[in-house]
């Protein structure tokens, strides 16, 4: 039986990586979108799902399997916005899911998010990261958290460092860490465990 997965940053750089794996790995990815987000470069085979972060409709989990959140308000975001979308939305959506009764929740984090009080440029947004990812493990749900290092353009390369051995001055390509996100998805890899991450060294 195809497995029903519902993606929240389907169009973004690091989502587009994920449903094409999704695809490969033989699930049928479902991509949650604003009714402006530009869609057109989704591959064929995805189909679309309308909700926005700040305002998710009680139904957008119906039906699912599993769902990974990859979205982000985005680095020059406001506070006011990655409160309402790296926290608030990823909180509502697991709230979601686990009252449709979704098997499995995966979360795209970063490398940081495990402190309660982090400091640095990047404090608001780990902090937002933080609690989300605190929610999820509270939910109930099979979850997984990925806590990728500086995210980068780079195409796939080998089997991810994970855990202690992740160097964090050193980087994760989106290919890597979208690949492993649709592994976790679709064949419980990292089920209830929190990974940091990075590519492996050239």
């Amino acid at each position: 039986m195809t497995m029903s997965v519902l993606v929240a940053g389907a169009t973004g750089k690091t989502g587009l990586h994920l449903v094409r794996y999704l695809l490969d790995q033989g699930a049928a990815p479902t991509a949650l979108v604003r009714e402006e987000s530009d869609t057109s470069a989704l591959p064929s085979g995805v189909q679309l799902r309308q909700g926005d972060l700040t305002d998710l409709p009680d139904d957008v989990c119906a039906g699912m399997d599993a769902v990974v959140f990859a979205a982000g308000a985005g680095g020059s975001s406001s506070s006011e916005m990655t409160d309402a979308v790296d926290r608030d939305g990823a909180r509502r959506l697991i709230d979601l899911a686990q009252q449709a009764g979704v098997n499995r929740f995966v979360m795209l984090s970063s490398v940081g998010a495990d402190q309660a009080n982090p400091s640095g440029d990047l404090a608001h947004y780990l902090k937002a990261k933080h609690v989300a990812d605190e929610h999820l493990k509270r939910s109930g749900l099979t979850y997984a958290i990925l806590r990728p290092v500086a995210l980068s353009d780079d195409g796939p390369g080998g089997e991810p460092i994970l855990g202690e051995a992740v160097d964090i001055t050193a980087s994760a390509s989106r290919a890597d860490v979208a690949r492993l996100l649709a592994e976790a998805a679709v064949n419980g890899r990292l089920d209830g465990q929190v990974q940091t991450m990075q590519s492996a060294e050239s």
